[in-house]
């Protein structure tokens, strides 16, 4: 399983030029510096004295600093190439394409000052920019650009731009390796999340399985008090009120519970897909709701009916915004408000979508299954906040991953029901409806608390090649 991420880590290019002044790349890095430190960023770069200045003009200075980067390919989420002033392209192009780095890039260029356009401070990085992106293109490196054409390192445009640019290199970066475990067959009415895991093995994304009977086998072999079982029906309590669950049903949770993080854990997974009905209910007389909250609560999605393609969104959406994300139905319309509807699911939304959790059944399941057996469920409302809503499919038949994002909002708007549950208002939502049906798309989507379509954007479309169709409002 990967662990929390470490300190963000970028690689840093000072990009010169000689009959430039030199005291502005002295200047760059002090800037950098205030701005990393403030941050929490760590950088890898050349030191004042490796090169002139630390900076990178020459095919010397290049290699120098691929070596650099190299030896610490491990470490680096990203690369940021600064141009204090018009910059070498060639140095650093080829300071990139020596180090043989597969991570993002940002370009970022200083400003030029009106009244510091002598020889003495005039920069030029408005022109050197176009240049190094030229170069950059006619090499095949992807790069990503700041807002502004160029930017202070200080100014609020830029620190926005970086925190950004942070997350582009969370998403790109954590789905080469992602492993996701599929518990269990998709439920047989659901051809809907059908997908490719040979698409997905392009992209270094692999899905381990598992028979369902396996984990309950091994479930139902645990006592009541074996350590693991006592220890996890103590995490379950502690996780959320259970107001008239009975106390079999809570251990049969428990029991359960640790039987898949055994699995999990043997075979470093990341995220899982699990068969949620209905032979968990017939055969073991419980709901795995509460137990995937739990795990996509601790940032390990877990998706419903199987829905390998959906934790994959998941465990990308949650790496753009810092925070957990939930599988949801674009499940109702709200009356006749043409850009509201009602996202559901039965529920296993993460605890941080639910301030009014508690674990109760499933009443939809519980009508043909009976009541008794879908124990585990979890009910709450997600309340007003910001919302960024997304999908990533397989396409098999075209041979493509493709997927689409946009943003819009949750809101305190009546709703009377059951189950997890939310309000959204989304901008164009009938066109995004529409869009949806026309491309064949799952009536699963995944949201997160944040505004961050952009990144999303960037990472899948731009990074891994992906067809995305972003939505704005």
């Amino acid at each position: 399983m990967k662990r929390p991420h470490k300190t963000p880590t970028l690689g840093v290019i000072y990009g010169n030029r000689d009959f430039f002044p030199d005291p502005l790349v002295t200047e760059a890095r002090t800037d950098l510096a205030r701005l990393f430190e403030e941050l929490g960023i760590r950088a890898v770069q050349l030191g004042e004295h490796e090169t002139k200045l630390g900076g990178v003009e020459t095919h010397a200075d290049a290699r120098k600093c691929a070596e650099l980067f190299r030896r610490h390919r491990e470490e680096i989420d990203g690369v940021l190439v600064c141009l204090p002033n018009f910059g070498d392209e060639k140095g650093v192009l080829d300071a990139l394409r020596l180090s043989g780095l597969e991570v993002p890039v940002l370009i970022q260029a200083y400003p030029d000052r009106m009244d510091q356009l002598s020889p003495a401070r005039r920069r030029d990085a408005f022109c050197g920019k176009i240049s190094v992106c030229n170069n950059l293109v006619q090499a095949g490196i992807r790069f990503s650009l700041t807002t502004e054409h160029v930017s202070h390192p200080l100014s609020a445009s830029f620190r926005r731009d970086l925190q950004w640019f942070l997350g582009v290199c969370r998403v790109v970066n954590g789905l080469r390796g992602l492993r996701i475990g599929a518990v269990g067959a998709r439920p047989g009415a659901f051809n809907t999340v059908r997908y490719s895991e040979k698409l997905l093995e392009r992209y270094g994304i692999s899905v381990t399985t598992v028979d369902l009977s396996e984990i309950l086998g091994v479930a139902g072999r645990l006592e009541a008090g074996h350590p693991a079982v006592v220890a996890k029906l103590e995490e379950l309590r502690s996780y959320a009120p259970a107001p008239g669950v009975p106390e079999e049903k809570l251990v049969q949770m428990a029991r359960l519970g640790v039987a898949l993080w055994e699995w999990m854990e043997s075979q470093a997974l990341d995220a899982t897909a699990i068969q949620c009905w209905t032979s968990l209910q017939r055969h073991f007389g419980c709901n795995v709701c509460t137990l995937m909250s739990m795990m996509s609560e601790r940032f390990l999605p877990s998706a419903c009916e199987v829905d390998v393609t959906g934790a994959l969104t998941m465990y990308a959406m949650q790496l753009a915004s810092g925070t957990p994300a939930a599988l949801v139905d674009w499940n109702n319309n709200y009356g006749d408000d043409p850009e509201k509807c009602v996202l559901f699911h039965c529920g296993n939304w993460a605890k941080s979508f639910l301030p009014d959790i508690r674990i109760a059944n499933a009443p939809i399941l519980g009508s043909i299954l009976g009541v008794e057996n879908t124990y585990g469920a979890l009910e709450g409302r997600t309340p007003a906040g910001p919302l960024t809503y997304g999908r990533i499919s397989t396409a098999d038949a075209e041979g493509r991953i493709r997927a689409y994002v946009g943003e819009g909002e949750l809101t305190a708007d009546d709703l009377h029901t059951f189950g997890n549950r939310a309000v959204a208002r989304v901008p164009r939502l009938q066109e995004v409806l529409r869009y949806i049906c026309r491309q064949g798309f799952e009536h699963h989507v995944v949201m997160t608390c944040s505004r961050t379509a952009s990144i999303l954007e960037e990472a899948w479309g731009h990074y891994l090649g992906w067809d995305v169709q972003v939505f704005r409002g």
